[in-house]
């Protein structure tokens, strides 16, 4: 398929022009620019001599500007049709400038519009999300072509120039895995060999993420041998949603920087509005622990909420995919619990969960995960389940059987992926987009 920018149909700007990427303003990049400002006015307060003229002080006050108004310069004549059409571009200060200077500010500013820019791609993985992405940056998708031979190779074309460019490609690595993975690498390979600047692939779900240790003999370590193959590639960066483990990062080598962005925080507005009666956040096993702890101070740091619990369970599996017992470490007794974990495949270990919550006592379970797999029965068991609520994020592409399980509840993580490129193509902090 064409991944072309006019099958959008929002009205966009070319992203040809290095100007016309445009900050989408979100609640991360504000809460971000808030942070910045509050650790200026605590190193303000903490200096003890005198500041004279302190370089961040426009940073912390937001005063009225002062207009002065300037007597009207006279318009450059144009003595040629050549000198004409500089005089004619929208350069700021050209009005002071002579025919020939004007002319020498067009090109250099030419220069600039096609040199350096951003230019966003996407796969057939996640299509809904791409779109919704370059919506927010105000930019195009680049057209491509992304298809598939009638024997099943993938055919991969770029149809527009990426010379210079700074380019993001945008695909997850979801079932069917392997395409969508074997899309990415001969997307990465295809742009480099265009002479791109530098390429970071945006991957909102790392598939072969839960094969990262050998856990008995003669058995690959998936997880690196993926990020080995990216690597070998070309990419320069790669920016991932909820990582199945932290690990993960350093699969990648010290050349290739990983953001690892926290999917929880797009979840605690979500809950943040709900009337929830002596809440506990629930980790579904041992390895959770950590991403329920930070999902529990979001929690406390932007509500206020004081009272909240934290509960585990430990899970002792029989096989991969099905759970022989379940042990709950902590009181649930009269509480709202919320299950946080990163991906929901078949529901079997959630489900459960959610039963044992039920049975020491909770009054209602919500369930939270970043990425909702939801293979097999997994749809079904949520449906009729104990849950009053699962909430997952569009990390992948949604299906009509999701759409109509009530139980189930979809966010968008567009906002934060958006906020993250703008962020990372203007050399802006990410992490301050989690404080």
């Amino acid at each position: 398929m064409v991944a072309a920018a006019a099958t959008a149909g929002f009205g966009l700007t070319s992203c040809e022009r290095e100007g016309c990427v445009r900050d989408p303003k979100t609640v991360y990049g504000i809460n971000a620019e808030n942070v910045v400002k509050t650790e200026l006015r605590k190193r303000l307060s903490e200096r003890t001599e005198p500041i004279e003229t302190p370089a961040f002080q426009p940073l912390l006050e937001e005063e009225e500007p002062v207009v002065v108004e300037e007597p009207p310069q006279p318009e450059p004549v144009a003595t040629s049709p050549e000198a004409k059409k500089a005089v004619d571009v929208d350069v700021e200060g050209s009005t002071s400038m002579t025919p020939e200077e004007a002319r020498l500010e067009a090109a250099t500013l030419k220069a600039k519009k096609h040199g350096g820019g951003l230019k966003l791609f996407s796969g057939n993985g996640n299509m809904a999300l791409s779109l919704e992405i370059a919506k927010l940056l105000g930019v195009n998708l680049g057209r491509a072509t992304v298809s598939s031979f009638a024997d099943g190779e993938i055919n991969v074309a770029i149809h527009e120039n990426v010379r210079g460019k700074d380019v993001y490609i945008i695909q997850p690595t979801c079932p069917p895995v392997n395409n969508n993975l074997m899309e990415l690498l001969l997307m990465v390979s295809c742009l480099n060999r265009a002479s791109a600047r530098r390429v970071t692939v945006v991957i909102p779900y790392y598939g072969y993420a839960r094969q990262d240790r050998k856990m008995q003999a003669r058995v690959p370590i998936s997880a690196a041998d993926v990020a080995r193959l990216l690597e070998s590639m070309g990419v320069d960066r790669v920016i991932a949603v909820d990582l199945h483990c932290g690990q993960i990062q350093g699969f990648f080598g010290p050349r290739v920087p990983v953001d690892n962005l926290e999917g929880g925080i797009v979840g605690i507005d979500h809950f943040g509005g709900k009337d929830l009666h002596n809440p506990v956040i629930v980790s579904p096993d041992a390895g959770g622990v950590y991403r329920a702890k930070k999902f529990k101070e979001g929690l406390a740091y932007k509500y206020g909420w004081d009272d909240i619990g934290i509960a585990m369970i430990i899970k002792q599996r029989a096989r991969a995919g099905s759970v022989d017992q379940m042990d709950l470490v902590g009181d649930v007794t009269d509480s709202d619990c919320i299950i946080v974990d990163d991906m929901i495949d078949t529901a079997g270990t959630l489900c459960k969960a959610a039963d044992v919550l039920v049975a020491k006592g909770a009054r209602r379970v919500f369930a939270f995960a970043s990425h909702g797999l939801l293979s097999g029965p997994g749809n079904d068991r949520i449906a009729n389940s104990t849950l009053e609520e699962c909430v997952i994020l569009n990390t992948i592409p949604s299906t009509p059987q999701r759409s109509a399980n009530e139980k189930l509840v979809e966010l968008s993580v567009a906002p934060l992926l958006a906020q993250t490129i703008f962020n990372i193509h203007a050399k802006r902090s990410i992490s301050a987009l989690f404080k």
